[in-house]
């Protein structure tokens, strides 16, 4: 024979509204569009969109000063437009010289 606890258990598991509750709480969890699995990726996506949207932010914060400069500053201006753009002006020459040391280093590997 059975314990009065375990029949107590029996008993509330045997109610049509146990089952019910259990069926539905189950199916919600694991079952549902929105399942636990669904909203953890969610959550996850959320936060690396909110990391891009940081960074990206950061980088028109940067592109805004340099803007800022590059139109108040003729001098930054030209540092800029040699730096970025290896321009010249018409008089010179500009040799750019590449470090062919870590090739070779690369190569000898």
């Amino acid at each position: 024979m059975l314990n009065p606890k375990a029949k107590r258990i029996l008993i509330v598991l045997k109610n049509k509204y146990t089952i019910t509750i259990v069926f539905l709480l189950s199916w919600l969890l694991f079952f549902d569009r929105y399942d636990f699995v669904t909203q953890y990726k969610t959550v996850q996506e959320l936060k690396q969109l909110d990391e891009e949207k940081k960074y990206y932010l950061a980088e028109i914060e940067k592109n805004e000063t340099d803007l800022k400069h590059l139109i108040e500053d003729p001098v930054y201006l030209e540092r800029f437009a040699r730096e970025k753009y290896l321009m010249k002006q018409p008089n010179e020459d500009v040799f750019i010289i590449l470090d062919n040391s870590i090739s070779a280093n690369r190569e000898k590997q």
